[in-house]
């Protein structure tokens, strides 16, 4: 290799948020090899991220994109520093491995893995949201395929979005903000560097987007969002609803051009082809153009090529142009088609967020009624209900801060939230942390809001589980649970409609707490409890006081009934309450919370 001169080394010089990655990725892999990811806006400069990273490697380094623009942008940065890197791309009719790193498409080397059979230490994956965990797919190939010729391969992934719409997040943990963002199983397991957009505007890395919130029209999309976790929408659907709205495309349009007077690049993203047809007819012909999946590549580049010479002024596009694509030029951004993912909702206005000469802000106007917060996108779990918002909770056990679905009152205070366990990471003990096999000394916090309690051993346990994290005791299906009390002569099931709780007197006049369940029809079940005795009361808050808050991580220890009676407002419902016979009174065995099955709960129809 040929060192570069220290003109063109500083020419590059990276960023000190730049440098913090490449820091962030050496120490993570000298004390593992599980996948990592760094989260790095558009216009971040991963490609200076990647170009050091290879400089610095001592072994082979495999770099792979998903578009020939991306492999060819990453390769000309690295060839900056002043050294040689090959390209395995045959969209760039270039297959060379003789380098020590390689810039490769994903699907010109998963057709080829027989021409990387070296000893490779480490695989970069640029967009790695694209990443499945199909076996079957290109990029799980090319890792099992390199992975055999070295099993201590480092696999590290760089997106501006570390998520998929179809499976959720990309990474189970983040690192640096010492949390867990899933337990499902994830193609990365941390995320070890983030840098926030807001950040890089402040910082005058990226022009700031001006959202206008007066369109002149919009199109009406709600009747395709169903509130299903819809992942696509299809085309025929999406045309059904444009060929209704063709006067407000045309109204839309003129208002795009009107407000586009001054600026120098405004790309459209519209819904589908034919919309995306007829979006280009409104538009003056002499200087507008359009991009479409189906065109030749030598046509789609050559579109390309004068929109970013500016010879073109308008770039209608449908699905295309949402990565891999740089023209720091583009000013105005016109959203023309819905999106359910926070991720592409970021990449399509990213297109307008890069620094260019006279460039002071970048315009969008967003026709299709997208409801994302660019800043903080909503990649959370499904909403429960219309009324469910985002609430911050607080673990009891680790001071974690959590971000749960939540309801408030009139004054924003939380009343109940739905999270299960603490997402906060906290450190292992100093067995587990002695051990080699550990790979890092962070694991998830114990403390669970909601559990299911195991029988055997007494252990809470996620309220989906069908097995015991601690004893592994198979634990009981809420619908086998129904299922069986209903088939019985001595026992009663109610679907719970509401609880209520009284003051009782036992027969030797002392005072007890009756709780009374209801069902929708009026039949009840009740129990009671003494709370005299410091036993008494640890039993209550075991059987009762856990399940029943509405806060489980507020601590609430009562010492007689009029403790809980005066804050029954703090305790919820169960879903079902199964009771047996047992002599002359029904004995409450089983309340059954969360259910999710083939029962309805109680006011469900």
């Amino acid at each position: 290799m040929t060192p570069s001169s220290p003109s063109q080394k500083d020419t590059f010089k990276l960023r000190p948020y730049q440098q913090e990655a490449v820091t962030a990725t050496i120490q993570h892999f000298r004390q593992t090899n599980e996948g990592a990811v760094i989260v790095l806006p558009t216009g971040a400069g991963k490609s200076l991220v990647i170009a050091e990273l290879g400089k610095l490697a001592n072994r082979r380094v495999l770099v792979l994109a998903h578009v020939k623009e991306l492999v060819e942008q990453n390769h000309q940065k690295y060839e900056s520093y002043g050294f040689k890197a090959s390209i395995f791309a045959a969209g760039l009719n270039r297959k060379e491995v003789s380098e020590k790193v390689t810039f490769g498409s994903v699907q010109s080397v998963a057709r080829n893995l027989d021409a990387f059979e070296h000893q490779y230490s480490l695989l970069v994956i640029d967009e790695c949201h694209r990443v499945s965990l199909e076996e079957n797919s290109e990029y799980q190939k090319i890792i099992n395929h390199l992975t055999t010729h070295n099993s201590s391969l480092k696999v590290l992934g760089l997106t501006a979005t570390p998520y998929r719409l179809d499976s959720g997040w990309v990474y189970q943990h983040h690192l640096p903000q010492k949390r867990v963002r899933t337990n499902e199983t994830t193609p990365f397991k941390s995320c070890i560097f983030e840098l926030p957009l807001q950040y890089m505007i402040k910082s005058g890395f990226l022009t700031p987007p001006r959202l206008l919130d007066a369109p002149i029209a919009l199109y009406d999309f709600e009747q395709l969002r169903t509130g299903n976790n819809r992942t696509y929408y299809k085309e025929e659907d999406l045309d059904r609803v444009l060929q209704g709205a063709k006067r407000a495309t045309a109204r839309i349009i003129q208002q795009v051009i009107e407000l586009a007077h001054d600026r120098k690049g405004v790309m459209i993203f519209a819904a589908t082809v034919k919309h995306a047809r007829e979006v280009l007819s409104y538009l003056p012909p002499e200087s507008s153009a359009i991009i479409l999946g189906e065109m030749r590549p030598k046509a789609r580049d050559s579109v390309i090529q004068a929109f970013k010479d500016k010879q073109i002024k308008y770039l209608v596009n449908v699905s295309v142009l949402t990565t891999g694509f740089d023209a720091p030029h583009v000013d105005f951004i016109a959203i023309l088609r819905p999106t359910e993912s926070a991720g592409l909702y970021q990449q399509i206005i990213g297109r307008g967020l890069r620094l260019s000469p006279e460039k002071t802000d970048c315009l969008i106007l967003d026709y299709a009624g997208n409801t994302h917060d660019l800043y903080r996108p909503d990649i959370s779990a499904p909403k429960p209900d219309s009324d469910s918002v985002i609430v911050k909770i607080t673990c009891p056990l680790c001071q974690h801060n959590n971000q749960f679905w939540g309801k408030t009152d009139s004054d924003g205070d939380v009343i109940e939230h739905y999270g299960r366990r603490c997402q906060g990471l906290t450190a292992l003990g100093d067995e587990q942390a002695n051990n080699p096999e550990t790979s890092h000394p962070l694991q998830q916090c114990e403390f669970r809001f909601r559990f299911k309690e195991c029988g055997q051993c007494g252990a809470e346990n996620d309220i989906a589980a069908r097995q015991c994290h601690q004893c592994d005791h198979l634990l009981v299906d809420p619908d086998q649970k129904l299922k069986e009390a209903l088939k019985l002569r001595d026992a009663k099931v109610i679907r719970c409609a509401g609880m209520s709780l009284h003051h009782h007197l036992n027969k030797n006049q002392e005072p007890r707490l009756k709780v009374i369940y209801h069902d929708e029809e009026g039949v009840e079940l009740s129990e009671v409890y003494a709370l005299s005795s410091k036993a008494q009361q640890g039993r209550f808050y075991h059987q009762f006081v856990r399940q029943h808050l509405k806060r489980p991580e507020e601590r609430f220890f009562p010492t007689g009934p009029d403790d809980v009676i005066k804050e029954q407002h703090r305790f919820r419902s169960p879903d079902f309450v199964i009771a047996r016979k047992n002599g002359r009174i029904w004995a409450i065995r089983d309340r059954i919370f969360d259910y999710e099955g083939r029962y309805r709960r109680a006011n469900e129809l």
